[in-house]
């Protein structure tokens, strides 16, 4: 999950290989894709769905993509998120764990935020949120080993946790 021009697809088509089936979701024409990878020796289901900004969703296609989220309760999210605003891509990674799925933050574009001088400590980022956090860049494939052998150490957080970690990370660092 992440928002409209994060590299959703590009992650996506880079997880699954050509291995892809498109459809519509019931009662829409707004579209999602399925897909397949193999995690852990075995094939898991990957689903692209409609980028969206938040779990409000706001038209069609954001309705369709929490829709999908709320369906699918044992999902693993991967959350991708521009690595230059990441700010942005945070409040849709709060919102998805505080609802309790396990998730993976993807930092993406990471070759363009460097470009921008764009600086993001990747493991005090982790280390707040409690939540793998891996820099990538999808249309080259890299960090997508890390990514990849890293989705199981995705666990729920709760926001209490996160909260707690700010607090003593702002008390341990000036």
């Amino acid at each position: 999950m992440g928002q409209a021009n994060v590299g959703k697809s590009a992650f996506f088509n880079r997880l699954t290989g050509a291995k892809v089936a498109e459809s519509n979701y019931p009662g829409t024409t707004v579209d999602f894709t399925k897909g397949h990878m193999l995690f852990q020796g075995e094939y898991v289901d990957l689903i692209d769905v409609p980028g969206t900004f938040s779990l409000q969703p706001k038209d069609k296609a954001e309705e369709v993509a929490v829709k999908m989220l709320g369906e699918e309760k044992e999902a693993l999210v991967i959350c991708i998120i521009d690595a230059s605003k990441v700010e942005r891509g945070l409040y849709l990674a709060l919102e998805i764990i505080e609802k309790g799925y396990p998730v993976i933050i993807a930092l993406n574009m990471w070759d363009m935020a460097k470009s921008v001088n764009v600086k993001v400590d990747t493991e005090k980022l982790e280390q707040i949120l409690g939540v793998p956090v891996v820099p990538t860049v999808a249309t080259r494939g890299e960090g997508f080993k890390e990514l990849v052998s890293r989705m199981g150490q995705a666990a729920p957080v709760t926001i209490e946790e996160i909260i707690r970690s700010v607090g003593n990370s702002s008390r341990t660092h000036h």
